[in-house]
């Protein structure tokens, strides 16, 4: 069995939890670019991850706060594919990574950080991104800043056709 190790999110999972759905806070709040915003839907948007398992994780969220997948609407689950499809297209052009996990933690025993909200992760891989350091030293090298990888993305977002 291989182990993902991700202990940079020890500091989401000790720490002080809102008493607000983050994922509702950060749709209305127009602050796109400090929340890490990048695109907005008619009733999805796409934020980055603010405790990334990789360089580039993403999130798929609904405007509206519900819990599992079988609560959104033909239509929202179509927007939801055609988001993650569009991050696919502007995370391979600007970052080239050999593969993605694409997926959702429904529930807290699944791992959803936030488990009143459903949302839609999207994980870039590269070949050796679980290098030495995590397993050896308990500690995962970002190789970029996340307002760095914000501007490369938004940048390729907004060059898609």
């Amino acid at each position: 069995m291989e182990i993902l190790w991700t202990p940079w999110r020890m500091e989401y999972i000790l720490g002080e939890k809102p008493t607000e759905c983050i994922l509702c806070a950060k749709a209305v709040e127009g602050r796109d670019r400090e929340n890490l915003v990048l695109l907005r839907g008619g009733t999805m948007y796409v934020l980055m991850n603010l405790y990334p398992y990789n360089t580039g994780h993403l999130m798929v969220a609904p405007y509206r706060h519900i819990a599992t997948p079988e609560e959104l609407a033909d239509h929202e689950q179509a927007e939801m594919m055609q988001l993650t499809s569009r991050c696919l297209k502007a995370i391979r052009n600007s970052m080239n990574p050999a593969g993605f996990n694409i997926g959702m933690n429904v529930g807290a025993v699944a791992g959803a950080g936030v488990e009143t909200h459903v949302h839609m992760h999207i994980v870039p891989r590269w070949q050796g991104d679980t290098s030495f350091m995590p397993v050896l030293a308990d500690t995962k090298t970002m190789p970029e800043a996340l307002v760095a990888t914000y501007d490369r993305l938004k940048k390729a977002l907004d060059n898609l056709p």
